[in-house]
């Protein structure tokens, strides 16, 4: 037996038929859906707005590329980048790499241009197989990294012929390379930077590869790298192994123990998203599942896509199940395929669980939404809630072979059940360590008196007597908007970076959609007057600096921001100022409901309801 198996583990007796513990093989990422592929190839692999692909014609895709790799000259151990949305080429790019022994590392198509040059250079990719749109952001800064050859990839490029003209009409200008991309690369980029090539000549390329590829790599080979705010809320890059992808599908499979061969899953999370890359891919492709493509997310059309491909499974963030219950065109849909939903990336309130239950039962679907927890770490999920047993605020119980406990604040000392603590995590899914940052990985992975190496999440949480976790909140500073981290500590050292700033402070604050975004109080500098112009200026350095889904909601200028004692800024405060104004703001727009309904001679019990809300 493991010693890891004599952990305490009181949630084992909620396992019902799932196992406890599984064994992982030694071997690729690659490996593991090849294998597992070999056993249903007909199977639909996935779904882009029509065009589907077998396993068996997944397979050949992959090697096609995995040889266009070869041929270009990409060896074992190389980073290749990948800048892609949900779409074919993203999940290939990363299979091939793969199986040739690359690493892949997986960037935010969104990112704003000196974002993707430090993810190319923390990671020294020489080469990036990248989105069109992306295009002019790379072609500005390709010069300033180490990347070879940036193979392009146009949105429409796996398309049906008819969806392909019609993304193309609708989105012009944007999209113009997917009408024309060989002419528009080569006349409008290589004129300067001679190192693009089209998605279609590096597939042609890979002809000339006739050897056999070698794929006989480990589980402790390096698969993947994505990127993390780590335990300070600055990005990082995470390593992660074959065993961590492939321990994390299997687990998954287990523990959420609805998942059945063919199911089709919709892909919403994104691959550069630990969540979308090892739930909504890897792990389907594990079990023989349908990835149903999605590159983006429209909450007024998702009815159309819904009632299209009749998905058998949906996973998301909070806000995405939000926005679909507040779609009127659901109202007479029957959604009886629909036979699990999954929440994670942010905290899901009860409030909006008991409501999302009611909104499944009103379409005749059986499930009910399910919340798990994770961090890119841990490959995302390692925690999840039982198949047919729920607590209350929960976020579930440890997945097999992964062990949790709660520590008291900066320290390995483990707190009894039911007292506040750190967030702790030892498994098989736990990340192999931040790429070239040593401190952080030190300070992140730390080995106990037990003898074990603990992933320490910078996560506030409880566990009962039971096993069952609660999420309390981050210990770091960290901002989740509609499932997306966002550090502050990033946008503020853009907005100081502007001439007339002197200092600056961001916080989260509520959002009705997305839960939370960020809020930024500015400093001027002495003797600089604040201005309609000035914030536009400001505004323009972060828009070019940071991710859209970074930029922050709303704007504040101050004279001086509070200090602590020594001097330190004190967001806490700040958050506080926020949270008395915005609890102001309810109490107002109560009084004001209250008068309405006073006026109108309303029912007295709805009067008695607000004014004790207003208590």
């Amino acid at each position: 037996m493991s010693k890891d198996r004599k952990l305490k583990s009181p949630w084992y007796k909620f396992y019902g038929d799932e196992k406890q513990h599984l064994e992982y093989p030694d071997y690729s990422a690659y490996k593991l859906i090849e294998y597992t592929a070999s056993r249903h190839l007909n199977n639909i692999s996935y779904n882009y707005y029509g065009t589907k692909k077998t396993y068996h014609e997944f397979l050949k895709q992959i090697d096609d590329t995995a040889r266009a790799m070869k041929a270009l000259g990409i060896k074992h151990k190389d980073v290749v980048s990948i800048c892609m949305p949900n779409t074919p080429e993203g999940i290939i790019s990363f299979y091939a790499a793969n199986k040739i022994g690359a690493i892949a590392s997986m960037i935010h198509p969104l990112s704003a241009e000196n974002e993707i040059k430090h993810y190319l250079n923390i990671s020294k990719s020489e080469w990036l197989i990248t989105i069109d749109f992306t295009i002019e952001k790379v072609a500005k800064v390709i010069n300033d990294t180490k990347v070879k050859k940036v193979i392009a990839v146009g949105v429409g490029e796996s398309m049906p012929l008819t969806m392909k003209s019609l993304y193309a009409a609708t989105n012009v200008p944007k999209t113009i390379m997917s009408l024309n991309p060989m002419n528009y690369l080569k006349e409008e980029y290589n004129k300067t930077h001679n190192k693009i090539m089209t998605w279609k000549e590096f597939i042609k390329k890979g002809k000339e590869y006739q050897k056999e590829i070698d794929d006989d790599f480990k589980g402790k080979d390096i698969a993947a790298i994505l990127y993390s705010g780590g335990t300070t809320g600055t990005p990082k890059g995470v390593k992660l192994t074959n065993l961590n992808l492939n321990a994390s599908a299997m687990q998954n499979f287990e523990h959420v123990a609805c998942l059945k061969d063919k199911d089709k899953v919709l892909a919403i999370m994104p691959i550069f998203h630990g969540f979308g890359l090892s739930v909504c891919i890897h792990c389907v492709q594990y079990f023989g599942g349908e990835s149903i493509l999605l590159p983006q997310f429209n909450a007024k059309t998702f009815d159309k896509i819904v009632k299209k491909y009749e998905p058998n499974v949906l996973v998301g963030v909070p806000t995405l199940f939000e926005a679909i219950s507040q779609n009127k065109n659901f109202s007479h849909m029957k959604l009886d395929y629909l036979t699990c939903v999954i929440s994670g990336g942010d905290s899901l309130s009860p409030g909006l669980k008991k409501r999302f239950d009611e909104w499944l039962a009103k379409h005749h679907s059986n499930t009910t939404i399910r919340e798990g927890y994770g961090l890119t770490e841990c490959c995302a999920a390692s925690c999840f809630t039982p198949l047919n047993y729920y607590r209350e605020g929960s976020i579930g119980i440890p997945y097999p072979d992964t062990y949790y406990k709660i520590v008291e604040d900066g320290t390995e000392n483990e707190v009894p059940y039911g007292t506040s603590g750190e967030i702790v995590i030892h498994g098989p899914t736990v990340m192999d360590g931040y790429i070239r940052n040593r401190k952080e990985t030190k300070q992140t992975l730390r080995k106990h008196k037990d003898g074990r190496v603990w992933l320490h999440t910078g996560d506030e949480g409880v566990m009962d007597k039971d096993g069952f976790v609660y999420f309390k909140g981050r210990l770091k500073r960290m901002i989740i908007t509609s499932g997306y981290c966002v550090y502050p500590n990033n946008i503020e050292n853009v907005i100081d970076s502007h001439p007339d700033v002197r200092m600056s402070c961001v916080i989260g604050i509520p959002h009705p959609y997305k839960v939370t975004v960020a809020k930024a109080f500015v400093v001027l500098k002495d003797g600089v007057v604040k201005s309609d112009e000035l914030l536009e200026s400001i505004k323009e350095l972060v828009e070019k600096n940071l991710a859209r889904f970074s930029w922050p909601y709303d704007y504040e200028f101050r004279d001086d921001l509070p200090k602590t004692r020594i001097g330190k800024i004190a967001y806490n405060v700040l958050m506080q100022e926020e949270e008395m104004k915005n609890r102001n703001k309810k109490f107002a727009d109560k009084e004001e409901l209250l008068e309405q309904v006073e006026d109108e001679s309303s029912s007295e019990e709805l009067i008695d309801n607000l004014k004790e809300d207003n208590k």
